[in-house]
Parts: C-alpha cells; structure tokens; sequence
C-alpha cells in the first residue's frame, strides 16, 4: 500500500496566527479545530503546526521549556486531542514540529544542567572552557548575530547556542540525551500524532574535537549581517554522527502504523543535496527531507530545474518535500513580485508549477489567498533578528501576521483583541470571504489545482523528464502508465509563443491559448498538454 505522504500536500499552520477563540490576540488550538473545514476544503492531506510546547516565547516557541505539554497560550493537552480527532475526522493528517537541535535555557534540564560541572545532567548541553585568553572555544557564529558561545559565570565555562543565547544546544554525544528526547518524540505519538517536521535536522550533532570553522570559499551571496555564511560550517553541524541518531528516530516511528518524518536540511547548495540524500537514504533514515533551495530570490527555469534534477541525481532513494513559502522567509508572490504581470497572476502561476512537482507538496497558511508579505514597521516587530538588525533585515513577521476570515470583523475575524502582529487593508482584502465570493480568485485556483494534482496519475506518480527550452520557459514531462502530461510555464510578464511537434490538448487548469500546433502562453501563463508518446516544444524568435 502506497504511504499517505508520498503524494501529499501539506498545509503548513502558523498558530499564533490562525484563530484565536479566547480573546487573547494570539491563535491557539480551539481556533485551529474551528478552522479546520477551511483546510480540508482545500483537498489537502494533512496540516503541519509549528511549534505548540511549552515556551518563553523568546523565538515564538522554537524555544521549547517542556517537550511533554502545550504552552497555556495555545491551550491544553485535551485541546491537543480534540484537534487530532477533528483533523482525523475530516481526512486530514497531524504532524507537528519538533525542535530537538536545542531548548530554552528554561527547560529543567538546562537549569539543572548549568547549576554545576557535576549534576547528572552536567553534560546534557554543549559546555567548553574559554581559552586561556577567555575567548570562546571556537569561531563558530550564531544564525541571529554574535558568536555560538555564551559564558555562563556560575560553571565558569561557555555552551553553544546556533540562534539565541537563550535556546543552548543539546550535547547529542550523550546517549541519555537521546533516550530522553526519544521518550518526548514517544510521547505525541502515542496521543495519535502521524509524524513530525524535524526542525534544523543537521544540527544535532557538532565536531567533539571543537575545531573551529575554516573560510567560506565564496561570500559573495552573504549578507552583511550574516557573520554565520561567512564560514564553511563544516564543525558545528552536518556531522557524520547525525546518521546514527536518525536512524534510532525512524526505528521509534516505525513502532507505528502509516508515520512520516520530514527533515528541515538548515544548509544552501550542493551541501544540502548531499545531505539530503544521506538522510533519506534506503528505509531506515528519514522519510523525507526538505531545503531553502526554492525559498529563496532566484526564479528562473534553470533553478527549479537545478534544483529538482539535482535532488534526483543526489538523492535518488529520497522523496523531495517542495513548498515556495513558509513561516521563514518572505512570501512568495511579493518575493517574486518583479517577474509578475500582478501579484493575482504570480500566485495562480506558482500554485500550478508546484502541483506539477514530483513529490510531496508544502504550502503556508494563507498562501492559497494569494496573501502578500505583510510590510512592518519597527515598532510592530516581534522576531529577533529583524530587531536587532533593523533596517537591513525586515525579519520573519511580515510572512507570519494573522489569517483574515471576515473582511468587516474586527480584525478580520482572526481576534476580538489587538493581535500579536497587526492585520492591515492589503492582507484584509485577500479575507477567506472575499476570496469565497469572487468567481475567479486565488482561493478558488488552489482548490482547483489540487483537485487536478490528486486525479492526474501523471502528476501524483509519474516520471520527469525536463524538456530544453530557453528562459523564461520552464517545460517539463510527467508521464505514467496512464496518463502522459507536459506541463509548460512562462516564468516572465511578457508573452511567449511556442511550436508543437504532434497532436496535443490542453487540460486542467491553464492560462493559455493552443490553435492547432500554436501554444500562446501570455505573461505569467501555463498550460498542461495531455498527448501520447513525447511531445517537444519549440520556443518562436
């Protein structure tokens, strides 16, 4: 029997941002289970939700103070359960994120372990003296600014932190570092869960040694606040030992009927790939793995075929995971907003591209209303990097503002208080009802397209073969027992006009235009040819 996340899409929810039902100005689970008919209208798989544990909320609960409960602002375990049971009612697959790379410096077990050199959880965290001049152990440098290390005055020595100095690293060199976390993973499973997103999966491990980062060969892509891309950070992650721990992951999942773990590979280029191969080769790793290759600023043709060839070449016993958006990183049709006719016919455009992908599907929450990034200022900031490093980074919360409902509720129905992020008129008027009303809108595109993707053999199951055509023309084959597709996109805002070898029709969704041999694709336009055999495309002068 195939598995459900082969040919999935998942519907990634943000909770803060989703529904609040107790006037509190943030999401908790009660709104996420009163909004789950809204999801499973999609024709979607299943949700993911970032992080519900126990937390200071210092980086929006990727800080965990508790693996074994929810955070009192989401609301309880039997809430947990409820939206478990609702989600499984309505079809709907539950994995959660899982941020095991570190905690908060509140958990018990960092509070133990920092109260001395000698306690049984002395060594559960990353702790080195200073060198003799009382500078950090290595040169390692954290994501959000400054270096990996802080020093704590009560055991006189430093540990490592890869984000903020309050989320310290776990010391997965200790085998009762994994056991516990282990039993925390134990734990949701057995309340029902059916798999986790793994977050900074190739972090868990760092060098014993504690050698210190060489150069990155090139900086030309690195921001001028991003001191970590400034090193070829083969030390402090990505190390060979991670392998071993995965594969004690996927032997607890396995005790369990039809679960699923994707991991979140925190590394660019072919290092990623590479990883990403490792990690989900063969039947004993990860399920699947995911990167930032398509979150990012390049679009074109030859990148998301660099991309998707390239995870094939590197990782052929892998299944990909691509989404455009997510919690990290700026949406999509604003992100790409210069190659776009409109924001409207970028979104309609892009959902068509990533329903064509082989494999499973991500997309975040609001993404199928075609919501822009959210424009913030200063004072409205929540996420730490973007406040320390205001105005170069613009940070994480323009993409993670509340859902809009009900374009005359207050707050656009997502809350009855001031949210945690505000709501403003471009994102109130993409409001789920708005969108429900229009007879072509963004909203009613990605029902349709998903309902394409799920009944096209071709599309779910078939092989891939990319078809070389110039920029900004992205052409490529989806071929199964039944059914043989050609998916063709135009990536640009001006018109291409292309020549057909043999017969074709188009079908599904499209934007475009076939007289006879003739395919007239306008600005931002797609179309899917069914034809048998192969099919080759000609691009006109």
């Amino acid at each position: 029997m195939r598995e459900w996340w082969r040919d999935a899409v998942i519907y990634q929810i943000y909770p803060r941002s989703f529904q609040d039902t107790t006037g509190s100005g943030l999401g908790d689970l009660q709104g996420i289970r009163q909004r789950l008919p809204h999801v499973a209208a999609l024709g979607v798989d299943g949700i993911w939700l970032s992080p519900i544990f126990m937390s200071p909320q210092k980086d929006m609960g990727y800080d965990v103070s508790d693996y074994l409960d929810v955070d009192p602002i989401f609301g309880t375990l039997d809430d947990f359960d409820a939206l478990i049971a609702t989600a499984h009612d309505l079809g709907l697959k539950v994995i959660t994120d899982q941020v095991l790379s570190h905690t908060s410096d509140q958990h018990p077990w960092f509070k133990e372990s920092r109260a001395s050199r000698d306690n049984p959880r002395a060594d559960w965290y990353v702790w080195a003296d200073p060198l003799p001049d009382g500078s950090p152990p290595t040169n390692w440098h954290s994501h959000f600014g400054g270096p990996a290390w802080e020093f704590d005055a009560g055991r006189r020595q430093y540990y490592l932190h890869h984000f903020l100095t309050s989320q310290p690293d776990l010391n997965y060199h200790n085998a009762d570092v994994q056991d516990a976390i282990l039993e925390t993973c134990k734990f949701w499973l057995d309340r029902g869960l059916d798999g986790f997103r793994l977050d900074t999966v190739n972090y868990y491990f760092h060098d014993a040694d504690l050698r210190s980062n060489p150069p990155a060969e090139a900086t030309s892509q690195v921001m001028a606040t991003d001191l970590y891309g400034m090193q070829s950070n083969i030390y402090n992650k990505s190390r060979p030992e991670n392998i071993a721990f995965l594969e004690r992951l996927r032997a607890l999942t396995d005790q369990y009927a039809d679960r699923m773990m994707v991991g979140e590979v925190g590394e660019g280029g072919e290092r990623a790939i590479e990883l990403m191969g490792e990690y989900t080769s063969g039947t004993g790793r990860l399920h699947m793995c995911y990167s930032f290759a398509l979150l990012g600023e390049d679009f074109t043709a030859a990148h998301f075929r660099r991309c998707i060839e390239g995870f094939r070449k590197g990782a052929p016993d892998g299944h990909p995971y691509w989404s455009f958006s997510n919690h990290d990183v700026p949406r999509h049709p604003s992100r790409w907003a210069e190659h776009a006719v409109s924001h409207d016919h970028m979104a309609r455009l892009t959902a068509s591209m990533l329903m064509a992908f082989p494999g499973t599907i991500g997309i975040y929450q609001g993404e199928e209303l075609g919501q822009e990034e959210t424009v913030m200022e200063f004072h409205e900031l929540t996420d730490p990097p973007a406040i320390r490093f205001w105005p170069a980074v613009k940070g994480r919360d323009g993409c993670r503002t509340p859902m809009t409902w009900e374009h005359d509720a207050p707050n656009a129905g997502f809350s009855t208080a001031t949210p945690w992020l505000p709501v403003k008129a471009p994102q109130i008027a993409r409001s789920v009802d708005l969108q429900e009303a229009g007879n072509d809108t963004v909203l009613h595109h990605y029902r349709e397209v998903i309902a394409w993707r799920r009944a096209s053999a071709a599309l779910t199951r078939g092989d891939m073969t990319f078809l070389d055509l110039p920029e900004p023309i992205l052409a490529f084959r989806r071929a199964s027992d039944d059914e043989v597709l050609t998916c063709v996109f135009n990536l640009s805002k001006d018109p291409v006009v292309l020549t057909l070898d043999t017969v074709a029709e188009k079908t599904g969704p499209g934007l475009a235009r076939l007289d006879g041999a003739t395919l007239e694709l306008p600005g931002n336009g797609y179309a899917y040819l069914r034809h048998d055999g192969e099919l080759s495309l000609t691009a006109d002068a």
